[in-house]
């Protein structure tokens, strides 16, 4: 069966998986109170559609590992990641302030439009805040809880790249914050947050996780790392790229989102760094500004920012193949036609 029939297959049974999964947690919920559906339904929604792209990173880490195709026990673990990924970004649109994500209401923003639709007593921001605290935190369980459903032997043994992935989430996510409190952010210093933030949860952990599943050795697992990191990185860059200049149409984000939460991403490090002393006042001025964003996404097109980061993308995607290159036969087979979906993409 050809690659992308396997990936269509598999991202149904994820689909399948992830939908019967919040049905046993309603009835779990039942005896709780009514007031939970709320919950239920938010966690359904946000998980509903989407490129599945680390369930698949994880399904390949195990088809290369030698995993077979038909096991359902890959399944679980795989689908877990979009329990993590969920967790991920409704914190993140708290912390951003984001209004929307894919074409919708934020959770947080939801959750508040709901208060005071419904006329209740409090803080409609306050209560949409504590929703997105408490839905990221419960999809967060429900990743753990759905990983270890699965019948594979190997599962603890692949707990161990599980965790490491969410404390480098995490992590992550502070150096994102914290940067997001400095006048300026270098090139190195915003990779950095890229690389923990996105890239290793994205690319570098589902595959370790896939292919510790199957069984893999310490050298396959250090040869993903190689794919894996390039790979990441490149695929956070092109969001970074879509962030500022994707349709919303497509991405489900308002263009220049990015530069009005004042998002210190690699693109704006790197036209810091390109710009003049007036760019650069500019730059300090209109970032994180409703009004200052067509001005920056010129400055970013006019500084040669946008070139270089696209030239970076390019260099990271030509490592990342030759890494899998280098792993031969199954991997490049499997890995890709991945590493295309997730960089040459417009949303």
């Amino acid at each position: 069966m050809a690659t992308d029939a396997v990936d269509a297959v598999f991202s149904t049974q994820v689909d399948h998986l992830l939908a019967r999964f919040v049905e046993r947690q309603r009835s779990l919920f039942a005896g709780m109170g009514p007031d939970l559906d709320e919950l239920a339904d938010a966690a359904a929604a946000f998980v509903e559609g989407g490129k599945r792209l680390r369930p698949q990173f994880c399904f390949a880490g195990w088809l290369v590992a030698g995993g077979d195709p038909d096991e359902p026990g890959i399944v679980p673990p795989a689908a877990s990641l979009e329990w993590l990924q969920g967790s991920a970004l409704v914190h993140d649109d708290l912390m951003d302030g984001s209004n929307t994500r894919r074409g919708r209401p934020a959770v947080h923003r939801e959750f508040e439009s709901r208060h005071r639709h419904d006329a209740r007593v409090g803080d409609p921001e306050g209560f949409g805040e504590s929703v997105a605290v408490l839905l990221g935190d419960l999809m967060l369980s429900w990743c753990d809880e759905m990983f270890r459903a699965s019948t594979l032997p190997t599962v603890p043994r692949a707990l161990t790249y599980l965790d490491l992935c969410k404390t480098e989430v995490v992590a992550g996510q502070f150096l994102d914050v914290v940067g997001q409190t400095r006048p300026t952010l270098s090139v190195d210093e915003a990779m950095r947050v890229v690389r923990f933030k996105s890239a290793k949860y994205t690319v570098e952990r589902p595959l370790h996780i896939g292919a510790a599943l199957a069984g893999a050795d310490e050298d396959l697992v250090a040869g993903l790392s190689q794919v894996a990191l390039p790979l990441g990185e490149a695929f956070q860059l092109r969001d970074d790229v879509l962030g500022v200049f994707g349709d919303p149409e497509v991405t489900g984000k308002p263009a220049g989102d990015d530069l009005r939460e004042g998002k210190r991403t690699v693109l704006v490090a790197r036209t810091h760094e390109l710009t003049d002393a007036a760019g650069r006042t500019l730059l300090a001025d209109a970032l994180g500004t409703v009004d200052g964003v067509a001005a920056l996404a010129d400055l970013i097109r006019s500084s040669g920012a946008l070139d270089a980061v696209e030239a970076d993308i390019s260099r990271l995607e030509a490592a990342s193949d030759a890494a899998i290159d280098r792993l031969g036969g199954r991997a490049h087979e499997v890995l890709h036609p991945l590493a295309l979906k997730a960089t040459r993409r417009a949303r």
